[in-house]
């Protein structure tokens, strides 16, 4: 069958990926891998959105050069940020990181102006400090330049596909998380952009997953020197691409997708918007075919990885797999952190401030390095089961296991615990789902596919899915009551 190119962009790297089907299978290639690294500027951190459309294009010049003959591509990233486009159809400024500072504080100084109830009642999305709506009202406050009536609003992948198309759409899947779209109406929210005073020009109409978003335009055309392209819209959440990914049999399933983040859930077929969904600060974000996955953010590997960066600083480099082994040999449940702690969601000294929590805390801190990935895995994992067991009671169904996907598969030692700590089988795989699920939905545009179920079957039968069975569980039973305990985690 023809090639098609799933560009999935991380916080921290992004990739081209070439997938072909081959006799009922799934075959990809890593065409291109590429830093996605945050920069500073001042007080600001902001992505590097032009570098990032460079690698892009890079990408299309290697399969060109390899003599592939691409015939569609599509767009997924993480969520929430974006850029405006400004009436010369020009990029206005360099789209924020969502862990700039600009959004501290300013929740509260929204909720005094709508209820903290009535946006979850319109929007059926948890509250981060850094969601789109909490950004925007930040710019509002600071009188930003970007804000003119006449600009639109673009999220990331829309703003890359509008670089390579020219045409300037919003996607489904993303345009749920910024929470100003409201799903049972199927678009954005007028109210409550009229209670913010966001002009409604800022935002434009919103594609489903599968649809044609453009063709590359010709200017892209002559610099690569490659023929024309469909551009596809797919899921463009890089979890809602994960969850498509998701190699389940059961209609009723729970996933995680790990990695710099991690975010757990199930499907659902229409979003759960009551007081519980609320007080538990569960999401309802677009998925495909018109599904909504009902999840919760949990912090992730980033803990472990700015860890990681700030022993590199130190002059000490860990490979992930010896940070691993080294918390593999280390004390087991010598101390838990809350891995969702504000403490820990700007950049900067994670051991240090796993050792201020701990203070905090009236636990002993962890001292080595071993001891400090321990007590980050350990956490996580018991973090999962809370969620894991939050995801049940609200969606009023029983898993009999969690599907894990995405680059942190790859540490075995957190899939293990991760089934330890839920008391449940763990299937893992495959580790790049959000490009698979980005494949996925480009193939089911096409025909190739009759639905995400039947893509979903041949994932299945074209990745291999590591089973990891739950071991010593009175031991982490015990641990689940002390972390509940320690970091004061009430249901």
């Amino acid at each position: 069958m023809g090639n098609i190119v799933a560009f999935d962009l991380g916080a921290s790297s992004g990739r081209a990926l070439l997938g072909r089907l081959t006799d009922g299978r799934i075959e990809i290639t890593e065409l291109h891998r590429f830093s996605n690294d945050p920069v500073q500027v001042g007080d600001r951190l902001h992505w590097d959105i032009l570098r990032l459309y460079h690698e892009i294009k890079q990408g299309l010049l290697i399969a060109k050069n390899q003599g592939i003959e691409v015939n569609s591509i599509g767009i997924d990233s993480w969520a929430v940020d974006f850029g405006f486009i400004g009436k010369n159809g020009e990029l206005v400024g360099n789209p924020y990181h969502y862990r700039d500072r600009h959004t501290e504080d300013i929740m509260e100084t929204l909720f005094a102006q709508i209820p903290a109830s009535v946006i979850f009642g319109r929007t059926g999305i948890q509250f981060l400090q850094f969601n789109t709506i909490f950004q925007l009202f930040a710019l509002k406050q600071a009188n930003s330049p970007w804000l003119q009536a006449d600009n639109r609003f673009l999220m990331i992948p829309d703003l890359l596909r509008y670089f390579l198309t020219g045409e300037m759409h919003n996607e489904f899947s993303n345009a749920t998380t910024t929470q100003l779209f409201n799903p049972v109406k199927g678009d954005w929210d007028a109210e409550l952009l009229r209670l913010l005073d966001f002009p409604a020009s800022w935002f434009g109409d919103v594609l489903q997953p599968g649809s044609q978003a453009g063709m590359l335009q010709a200017s892209v055309c002559e610099e690569l020197g490659i023929p024309s392209i469909p551009v596809y819209a797919v899921a463009e959440h890089d979890t809602g691409s994960a969850v498509a990914a998701v190699p389940a049999t059961d209609r009723s399933f729970a996933y995680l997708s790990c990695g710099t983040w991690s975010l757990m859930g199930t499907e659902v077929h229409k979003p759960v918007i009551n007081e519980m969904a609320q007080k538990l600060n569960f999401t309802n974000e677009g998925g495909v075919e018109g599904t909504y996955r009902l999840l919760k953010n949990i912090m992730g590997l980033w803990i472990l990885q700015e860890s990681r960066r700030v022993w590199e600083k130190a002059g000490k480099s860990y490979a992930f797999p010896e940070l691993v082994q080294l918390a593999g040999a280390a004390q087991p449940f010598k101390a838990f952190i809350d891995p969702d702690d504000a403490l820990f969601l700007a950049p900067g000294d994670m051991p240090s401030r796993i050792t201020q929590y701990c203070h905090q805390t009236g636990q002993q801190a962890p001292e080595t390095v071993g001891e400090i990935v321990r007590c980050i895995l350990e956490s996580l994992a018991l973090k999962y089961r809370y969620v894991f067991e939050m995801t049940e009671r609200l969606s009023g169904q029983r898993f009999n296991g969690l599907h894990m996907v995405g680059g942190g598969i790859q540490n075995t030692l957190l899939c293990q615990w991760s089934a330890n700590a839920i008391g449940k089988p763990v299937w893992a795989g495959p580790s790049e789902g959000s490009a698979i699920g980005n494949m996925a939905v480009q193939w089911i545009a096409q025909g190739e596919f009759q639905d995400i179920w039947e893509a979903r079957q041949v994932i299945r039968d074209s990745f291999s899915i590591i089973t990891y069975e739950p071991e010593a569980q009175d031991l982490w039973a015990d641990a689940y009551d002390q972390f509940l305990k320690l970091t004061g985690m009430t249901e």
